[in-house]
């Protein structure tokens, strides 16, 4: 197909990684400061962009931010529509097309002053679905689904699976960034499942969150700050593999 073979096709993937990368670097940020005496409004993807806005020329970079994002979302359905994958790949095509989408809406609500707090309308959503017997089993599926999500973004760190998105003659660096990024992330995705289940068998919203709550909790923990402070690293690692998968992207 021409579109996946121009020249701005690529350059939007470029961008769309790069705008992801600098998402996960001032998650890390935000993460830093919560660990050492700050507390931030909004430790989380949404707070990040929030983060974003505050600084000179901030709404102008969520819109590129945001672009490249959609950009991504465009790259993940050429992908499925035509690329060869097994089912395999194709849901992992899914999943990340999805993320990449609820990030640029993000990115796009708080640009243009719509957005709210993503903590806090979890725990609202949570607390009605509560309300309900079968919601309590769906929340409890939901937090499965993201323990499984975290367990395959280790399982990813430990057998370099990532290193499909790449061409070839990456350095060994941008693969190791890569390692401890996906199990950082990973080791994320295991405590908001794992909140997420808790809050349903014990019957308390409050406890349900996303990754605001995770980092929260961490932090109250013995040596929270130490722990939370290495997993902000692994985030930071993270966003600048982005940046090097920026440039070495399988298309």
């Amino acid at each position: 197909m021409r579109t996946r073979q121009s020249r701005w096709y690529g350059v939007a993937i470029t961008l769309g990684l790069i705008a992801y990368g600098v998402v996960h670097l001032l998650i890390a940020w935000i993460a830093l400061q919560l660990a050492w005496g700050k507390s931030p409004k909004d430790a989380s993807q949404q707070g990040a962009l929030e983060e974003l806005a505050g600084n000179p020329l901030g709404r102008v970079l969520l819109w590129i931010v945001a672009i490249g994002l959609f950009a991504l979302v465009i790259w993940r359905l050429l992908e499925l529509g035509y690329g060869e994958l097994d089912l395999e790949h194709k849901l992992s095509a899914v999943g990340r097309g999805i993320v990449y989408l609820v990030l640029g809406i993000s990115a796009v609500r708080v640009a243009t002053g719509s957005g709210g707090s993503s903590t806090g309308e979890q725990r609202t959503l949570s607390a009605r679905l509560m309300a309900h017997g079968a919601g309590r089993v769906l929340i409890v599926g939901v937090g499965v689904a993201i323990i499984a999500i975290g367990v395959r973004q280790i399982h990813n760190a430990v057998t370099k699976k990532f290193t499909e998105d790449l061409t070839l003659g990456v350095t060994e660096v941008t693969i190791l960034l890569g390692r401890i990024g996906y199990a950082a992330k990973g080791i994320a995705f295991l405590i908001v499942g794992a909140l997420f289940g808790w809050a349903a068998i014990d019957y308390d919203p409050q406890k349900a969150g996303g990754l605001d709550t995770a980092l929260r909790t961490i932090k109250e923990q013995p040596f929270g700050p130490v722990l939370l402070t290495i997993l902000a690293l692994g985030i930071v690692a993270f966003g600048v593999y982005s940046f090097a998968w920026s440039g070495n992207a399988r298309r």
